[in-house]
C-alpha cells in the first residue's frame, strides 16, 4: 500500500541523489544566470528543469545518464541564449520583454495597464508595499521584465534609469 517494492525506493534514492549532484555541478559551472528570476524565457527553462528532474527521479524508463543529458542540454541552451542576448539586440528583444510604464507623475497609463493586463488595484498594492499613501507623490511605476513592480518616488536631476522603459517620455528640458 505504501510502496510496491524496496528496489524502487532504493533506485529513486540513488538516482535522485546522483541527478541532484549533477544538476548542482552544472548550475555552478554555467553561472548564476541559469536560474535567475529574469523573464518568461527563464521561467520556462526553470519549469523544464523541474520536469526533467522529476522524470529522471520517478520514471523507471528514463536512465540516469539520459536525465543528466537532458538537464545538461537545458543548461547549455540557456547559456547559449543568454550569451547571445548579451551580444545581440535582436536576440535580446526576442527573448526578453521590455519594462513598461504603468503610472507616470501620479497618472495611470490606461493603455499600458490594459495591454499588460494589470489592474490599478495591483499598482496601488505595489505602492502600499513601498509605504506610499499618495499616488500623486509617485514619479513612476514600472512593470519589470520579471513581472515585479518598480516604484520611483521622486525624479532626480535625470531619469536615466527609465530610458529603456516602454512608454516613458523623452527627457524634458525644463526652461529656467
Amino acid at each position: 500500500m505504501f510502496f510496491d517494492d524496496g528496489h524502487a525506493l532504493l533506485q529513486t534514492f540513488i538516482v535522485g541523489s546522483l541527478a541532484y549532484i549533477a544538476l548542482v555541478v552544472m548550475l555552478r559551472l554555467f553561472g548564476k544566470r541559469t536560474l535567475a528570476k529574469w523573464n518568461a524565457f527563464d521561467l520556462v527553462v526553470t519549469v523544464a528543469f523541474g520536469s526533467v528532474l522529476a522524470t529522471t527521479l520517478l520514471s523507471t524508463e528514463t536512465a540516469l545518464v539520459q536525465g543528466i543529458l537532458a538537464m545538461g542540454l537545458l543548461v547549455g541552451l540557456q547559456w547559449c541564449i543568454t550569451w547571445l542576448s548579451v551580444r545581440s539586440v535582436t536576440v535580446q528583444k526576442w527573448v526578453k520583454s521590455q519594462p513598461r510604464l504603468l503610472l507616470l507623475e501620479g497618472e495611470f497609463q490606461e493603455d499600458a495597464l490594459h495591454q499588460e493586463r494589470v489592474t490599478e488595484s495591483e499598482v496601488r498594492a505595489a505602492l502600499r508595499a513601498q509605504g506610499i499613501t499618495a499616488i500623486e507623490d509617485v514619479e513612476a511605476v514600472v512593470l519589470e521584465t520579471d513581472g515585479t513592480f518598480s516604484v520611483m518616488k521622486e525624479r532626480g536631476s535625470s531619469a536615466s534609469a527609465l530610458e529603456d522603459v516602454r512608454g516613458y517620455p523623452a527627457p524634458r528640458r525644463d526652461i529656467q
